[in-house]
């Protein structure tokens, strides 16, 4: 799941860039955080869980 989230990150990543629009940019910059943050809460969850067993 994590990699998917990342994945979808760069995905927005690449589209900010793409356009010319600045509206449009700073949309698709607030998504790439979005996921960027999902996919950080998922790794230290799993890391978590490793950690402690759960």
């Amino acid at each position: 799941m994590e990699s998917y989230y990342r994945d979808q990150a760069a995905s927005c990543a690449r589209e900010a860039a793409a356009t010319q629009l600045s509206q449009v940019r700073d949309r698709y910059r607030r998504s790439e955080e979005a996921w960027l943050a999902m996919a950080d809460r998922i790794a230290r969850t799993a890391a978590f869980k490793a950690t402690n067993g759960a």
